[in-house]
């Protein structure tokens, strides 16, 4: 199975590694799915958590992307599209389609509203963990 996480989800992975986002995060590090990601993610997810709200150091920008680039199947969308307002969420459909994901992994009620895009389910952090009960 490969999924793609959502902005939101890296974020609370890497700001509360003992939250739910953190877990899921564990899980795709030990192989349990193959968790897919682009550059657009990436450097969307670098800019959140240099944001003074995170204060993340550059040494820890950089470990945050060299520990998900260790794992995750990193892929270049092709297509653009412009599904829905915020830009960005378009971003995770395209990497996600792409990918051929079996889902979208987010918090974000925008993408979620849409329950699935071209057969590609959209789930919560804690769907997916339900998924995968005997790995917890």
């Amino acid at each position: 199975m490969r999924f793609v996480f959502d902005t939101n989800v890296y974020v609370s992975a890497f700001a509360i590694p003992d939250s739910k986002a953190g877990l899921a995060f564990a899980l795709a590090s030990r192989g349990v799915f193959d968790l897919v990601v682009s550059p657009e993610i990436l450097a969307e997810l670098l800019g959140k958590l240099a944001d003074p709200k995170f204060g993340f150091s550059r040494a820890e920008l950089e470990d945050a992307e060299r520990r998900i680039r260790n794992f995750a199947v990193v892929v270049e969308p092709e297509l653009r599209l412009s599904i829905v307002t915020d830009e960005p969420d378009n971003r995770i459909l395209e990497c996600a389609i792409a990918a051929g994901a079996s889902a979208v992994v987010t918090g974000d009620r925008h993408l979620l509203a849409l329950k699935s895009y071209q057969g590609i389910g959209i789930m919560t952090v804690s769907d997916l963990l339900y998924t995968f009960p005997e790995m917890l």
